[in-house]
C-alpha cells in the first residue's frame, strides 16, 4: 500500500471507531499529518480518494468532515471491476442469484401494501411478450430485473443493480429467441407469487431463472466441437 492507501484505510478506521456521522468535523489536514507521521501530500492523495466515494466531504475554508457515502457511485465502480475481471460465469450467475433474491421477502410485503408495484412490473414482463428484437429484449429483460431489486425499496440492495447491467452484458448473446416466451413465464410466476405474498416460491422460481444460464452454458460445452 501506499503511504495514502494507508492513510485513507486509517481514516475509515477512525470514522468508525468515533462513530462519527456525516456531517462530523475530521481532524485538520496539519493534525492528520501529525497523527500518522505522513507528508501533506499523502494527506490530500487519501482525502481525495475518500471524497471521491464520498466518505469524506473537503470543502474550501471549511476543512474536513464526514460525508455523505454515495452507494451508486460505488456500485457502478464495483461494477466496472467485474466487468474488466476474469470472474467465471457461474460465480457471477451465483453472484446475481444472492443480490435479486435477497430482498424478495420485503418485496411481498411492499406488494401487499402498493398493488401498483405488480402492476408495474407487469407491466414490463408484458412489453417482453411483444417484443422483437434481440436489443429491445435485453434492455426489457433487464429493466424487469432491475426493477425487481429497486422496487424492494431497500436502496442498499438496489445500488447493486449496477453489476445486473454488467451480468446482461456478459450474456447479451446467452438467451435465444426460442427461449423468450419461457422467460416471460417465469417472469410471471416470480410476480404472481410475490402477489399472493410467497416470497419463497418467489425465490425458487428466480434461482431456478437464473440458473437456466447455466444449464445453456452447460449444454454449449457439450455440444461445441473440440
Amino acid at each position: 500500500m501506499s503511504k495514502g492507501e494507508m492513510v485513507a484505510a486509517s481514516l475509515r478506521d477512525y470514522i468508525i471507531e468515533n462513530r462519527l456521522k456525516p456531517g462530523d468535523r475530521l481532524p485538520t489536514e496539519g493534525e492528520l499529518e501529525e497523527l500518522y507521521g505522513v507528508s501533506r501530500v499523502s494527506i490530500r492523495a487519501a482525502t481525495n480518494a475518500l471524497s471521491f466515494l464520498g466518505i469524506v466531504d473537503a470543502a474550501p475554508r471549511r476543512g474536513l468532515s464526514v460525508g455523505k457515502i454515495s452507494m451508486k457511485r460505488i456500485s457502478q465502480y464495483l461494477g466496472f471491476h467485474f466487468a474488466v475481471s476474469d470472474y467465471p460465469m457461474d460465480e457471477l450467475i451465483s453472484t446475481r442469484s444472492v443480490i435479486e433474491t435477497g430482498g424478495l421477502e420485503q418485496l411481498a410485503r411492499r406488494m401487499a401494501e402498493d398493488p401498483n408495484i405488480y402492476e408495474q412490473l407487469n407491466e414490463i414482463n408484458e412489453q417482453l411478450r411483444s417484443t422483437k428484437s434481440m436489443e429491445d429484449w435485453i434492455q426489457r429483460d433487464m429493466k424487469f430485473h432491475c426493477s425487481l431489486v429497486s422496487s424492494t425499496g431497500l436502496n442498499a440492495l438496489a445500488a447493486f443493480n449496477e453489476l445486473l447491467q454488467i451480468f446482461f452484458q456478459h450474456f447479451r448473446e446467452d438467451f435465444p429467441r426460442a427461449d423468450w416466451n419461457d422467460g416471460v413465464a417465469e417472469h410471471q410466476q416470480i410476480i404472481d407469487a410475490l402477489r399472493d405474498g410467497d416470497s419463497d416460491c418467489a425465490a425458487k422460481c428466480l434461482k431456478i431463472h437464473i440458473g437456466s444460464h447455466s444449464e445453456r452454458m452447460e449444454h454449449t460445452s457439450e455440444t461445441s466441437p473440440s
